[in-house]
Parts: structure tokens; C-alpha cells; sequence
């Protein structure tokens, strides 16, 4: 180690981008690097990728471009591109892109310090292999340092589903589950560190099978940590949520009731097109399944409008579904191929028709979730105190169902977990009062 050098990580797409820039961090720490938020000060940036969006490597390129002054302005100056175009891109981006000095994909960054090293010495600092050995054997053991209330905790990796739509198959890799016992001892030490409530990530979360209980034998044992008062896991596919989990949402209190579970369209013509292997009956019929368990579940969702032969008749289907499934939030998205996917290479829908059924989608949408947290004033809630709110005097954290709840009340303080009164709604978040 050569003293204290600066880190700047910029972090894009999902939550387990998060978890993984703060291992980065981690990995980085012995030689030296300490984060910084401002990019001017870094000796090293890593731009953390998600290849999910539309042009996901164009604007990573855009993003490289703009950094271009601060390299010119220090010579020493180290930018690396880390993530899931990293993986899709891999010696493209240091083809196109000289100012990159390392690239790393996310299977492979716990060899980030010996690819550092490798970028300081002036030599090619490439991995994108999707290494045999399994990289949280390989990166030391997190910091003690106190932590805030909430922690994301990767527990799954990969997916095996090849929807014709997704890349992460191929970003990402087949799936991969963390043993059961390494995972329970990050959580065990996350809740010394401060943590009370752990989400649980995984591309495909619920087809964890690093306990003999899959995911609710996971979520059972993590129940029992002293301390640990809340539990979340996301994303999940529908036809891996089997009869042990929707148990486990009505039998284990820790376990939040909030549940997102992606269908990406209510007709079964397209979802055969996207290779989804379930059909929008079976969905509907799984969430009055955990419901069931648990009736106050706040269900979310994904959709993807305008996919590759997409009719009227379709997107009518995908409405239907809507309303009967009645969802508290979700995602929406015109489809945008992506290289090397199956739909890809099929007839796109005229992109004036697919904006114009999203627009419908998102208003009905958003009548829904506006209508699920309308019925949440007068109820009350436990609500996890997380950050100073934008007022002064102000608190802001979460509820059982997600949501964002602001409450005026000094005597509140990040770490708290209180029971609220809902007294107002907002767009999407909600106030009150403690009880």
C-alpha cells in the first residue's frame, strides 16, 4: 500500500449493483482506496453498469466521454468500467474507449486489486471470464463499520429462465446460490454493524437453493438473528415461488408484506413469444395463492410493452390482467432489443403504437397505487426510520408495504422502528403521526 487514494464508484441499474460497488469498495480498501463522492478528487473511477435499460452501452460510453477532461487533467487518473456492460462489452470498451484503463464483469471483481495494479503498471487490465471459483470465497471480510438500518445481501446470482428479452443470462451467468451458512453470517453481522432490515437479491432470487429449504428455509433461519427485525428479497420469477415460500409470507412476522413479482404481459401468446414458460391464469392464480397466506400483501410487478408481435388484442390482455391482479407499484417499459437476445432479431412494433399503450398502462397503473396508499390513511403501520426527511425536524423510512413515510417528530431518529398513523398521501410516499 502506497497511502490513501481516493475511489469514486457510479452505480446504475439495480439494487445488487449497489451491494456489489460497496464490495468493490471493500476490495479496494487494502490498497489504500477510501470513497469519495466527488469524481474530481478520485485517483480511481469505476463505473458500476446495468445492461437492463435501453442503450445501456451507449450511454456508458457517453458517461466515459464526459470523464475525458478529468484524465486529460491527471494523467494518473485510473477509470474502470465494471458490471453487466463490462461483461456484454468487455475488450470493445477498451477498443473504442483508450481512456479505459480496467474492465472488469461482475462475476469477476473480486480480482479488482490485482487488476488495479495491473492499470497503474500501464498494462492490460481485462476480466470478463465467468471464473470456476466462487468470488465471495475471495474478497475479505467486510468492515466493522457501523451501518445505516437497511442492507441489500446477494444471495443468488444468474438465471437459467433465457427469456427472449434479457441479457442477464449472458451478463451474469447460469445461477449460482451462496451457501446458506456464509450467507446467515454476513446478516449476523450486518445486524452487529446496525442493520434491521436485510432485502435479500438475487436476478432470480426465489430459485436460492443454497438451503435445504430453498429461499423460505433461508428466510426462516434469518427470522431467528437477534436484532433483525425486517426481511425483503427481490426479484423473483413466478415458477420458482413454491408452496414453501407463500407459506413462509404468512408465517414468519419478519417477512414484509411486499412481494415483486414480474409477469411482463397478461397475454399468453406473448408470453410464450418471451419465453416466460407460465401463462397470465397461472399468475393471476398465484397471487390469490399468497394472498391467501397473506392478506394484506402489497404485490409489484414488471411489464414490457410493445414486445415483438405485440397486437391491440395483447396489450388488451395485459390490462386485464392489470386490473385483476390490482398492483400497489410497478415498473413499465417499452421493449428495446438487446443484442444477442432472441427477440432481437424479430419485427419491432412501430414505436409510436408502443409509447402510446405505455401511456395507457402507467395511468392505470398509477390510478392503482394511487388508490392502494389512499386507503392507508387512517390505517397504522410500522415504519422503519431510515434518513432526515426535507424538512427540518423531519424523518423519512419505510413501511411494511415499501412505501416511503415522512413524519415531523424530533424525538424520531434513523434506526427506529415505530408504529405510524397515515394521515396524508402524496404521489408516492405517505406522512404521519406516531402513535
Amino acid at each position: 500500500m502506497t497511502g490513501t487514494r481516493k475511489l469514486f464508484i457510479k452505480t446504475y441499474g439495480c439494487q445488487m449493483n449497489v451491494y456489489d460497488s460497496e464490495r468493490m469498495a471493500e476490495a479496494l480498501a487494502p490498497q489504500g482506496y477510501v470513497a469519495t463522492g466527488n469524481a474530481e478528487d478520485a485517483d480511481l473511477i469505476l463505473l458500476n453498469t446495468c445492461h437492463i435499460r435501453e442503450k445501456a452501452a451507449e450511454k456508458t460510453y457517453h458517461e466515459l466521454g464526459r470523464l475525458r477532461p478529468l484524465k486529460a487533467a491527471n494523467p494518473d487518473l485510473r477509470i474502470g468500467v465494471a458490471g453487466c456492460v463490462a461483461q456484454a462489452e468487455g475488450a470493445e470498451i477498451l477498443r473504442r474507449q483508450p481512456l479505459v484503463d480496467l474492465v472488469v464483469g461482475p462475476q469477476s471483481y473480486h480480482r479488482l486489486p490485482e487488476l488495479e495494479a495491473r492499470a497503474r503498471a500501464g498494462q492490460p487490465a481485462l476480466d470478463t471470464d465467468f471464473p470456476a471459483e466462487d468470488k465471495f470465497d475471495h474478497l475479505a471480510a467486510r468492515p466493522r463499520a457501523a451501518r445505516g438500518p437497511t442492507a441489500f445481501l446477494t444471495v443468488q446470482e444468474g438465471c437459467d429462465k433465457f427469456c427472449a428479452f434479457c441479457v442477464v443470462p449472458y451478463t451474469r451467468g447460469a445461477e449460482v446460490s451462496r451457501p446458506a451458512a456464509r450467507v446467515l453470517a454476513e446478516a449476523r453481522d450486518l445486524v452487529a454493524r446496525g442493520v434491521r432490515e436485510i432485502t435479500l437479491l438475487g436476478q432470480n432470487v426465489n430459485a436460492y437453493h443454497g438451503h435445504d429449504g430453498g429461499l423460505a428455509g433461508l428466510v426462516r433461519d434469518l427470522s431467528r438473528i437477534d436484532g433483525l427485525a425486517r426481511i425483503r428479497y427481490t426479484t423473483s420469477h413466478p415458477n420458482d415461488m413454491d408452496d414453501a415460500l407463500i407459506a413462509a409470507h404468512g408465517e414468519v412476522p419478519a417477512l414484509m408484506p411486499y412481494l415483486h413479482l414480474p409477469v411482463q404481459s397478461g397475454s399468453d401468446r406473448i408470453l410464450r413469444a418471451m419465453n416466460r414458460k407460465h401463462t397470465a391464469e397461472s399468475y393471476v392464480a398465484l397471487i390469490a395463492r399468497i394472498r391467501a397466506a397473506r392478506p394484506d400483501i402489497l404485490i409489484s410487478g414488471d411489464f414490457i410493452v410493445g414486445f415483438p408481435g405485440e397486437t391491440d388484442e395483447d396489450f388488451q390482455a395485459t390490462l386485464d390482467l392489470v386490473r385483476a391482479v390490482e398492483y400497489g407499484a410497478c415498473y413499465s417499459f417499452r421493449y428495446s432489443s438487446r443484442p444477442g437476445t432472441p427477440a432481437a432479431e424479430r419485427a419491432q412494433v412501430d414505436p409510436a403504437v408502443a409509447d402510446a399503450r405505455l401511456q395507457t398502462l402507467q395511468a392505470l397503473l398509477r390510478d392503482q397505487q394511487r388508490a392502494v396508499q389512499d386507503r392507508m390513511v387512517g390505517r397504522e403501520t410500522d415504519v422503519l426510520f431510515e434518513k432526515p426527511g426535507r424538512e427540518p425536524g423531519q424523518t423519512v423510512g419505510k413501511s411494511e408495504h415499501l412505501h416511503p413515510v415522512f413524519v415531523a417528530d424530533p424525538g424520531i431518529a434513523p434506526g427506529d422502528l415505530r408504529r405510524v398513523r397515515i394521515t396524508a398521501t402524496a404521489t408516492n410516499s405517505l406522512a404521519g403521526v406516531p402513535v
